[in-house]
């Protein structure tokens, strides 16, 4: 057997103290998620975050530091992913897109809003990566090294 973990990406958002998060389907129903999603064939990790943020949101998102690098292992579904997040910016409005199937909806959620609600997220990388942001942890994103065409 090959085991192989899925690569996934994610983006913080802050603006007015409110993060932007995402409400989409599971298994389990309703959940709670950053704009997030995984790495595609020839596609850099810094693309793949923009182009998730933008898909599951409808904002065009400018990245500006890794937050961090997170391993978990779900146990319900026997998966591991491994995901970057960054922390960034998104302009001002929404581009006019259809989001992604699954997704809900965009929402601005406040760092308490996130906690009182936080039997909802969808994994357990969502909470931690949003104190490390709010700790100061974050990286310069040519830590990243990609050799993708």
């Amino acid at each position: 057997m090959i085991w192989k973990p899925n690569v996934t990406v994610a983006s913080i958002v802050e603006l007015d103290s409110k993060f932007l998060m995402v409400e989409e389907k599971s298994p389990n129903g309703a959940v709670l998620n950053q704009p997030a999603g995984h790495l595609e064939p020839n596609e850099s990790i810094e693309a793949a975050v923009v182009r998730e943020t933008l898909e599951e949101t409808g904002y065009r998102f400018t990245p500006d530091a890794v937050v961090g690098s997170y391993l978990w292992h779900n146990g319900d579904n026997e998966t591991t992913y491994f995901r970057t997040t960054f922390s960034g910016s998104v302009c001002d409005q929404t581009i006019e897109t259809k989001l992604d199937a699954g997704i809900i909806r965009a929402l601005w959620m406040t760092h308490e809003e996130i906690l009182a609600d936080k039997q909802r997220l969808r994994s357990p990388i969502i909470l931690e990566s949003i104190n490390d942001y709010l700790a100061g942890k974050c990286y310069p994103l040519d830590m990243i090294k990609c050799y993708i065409k």
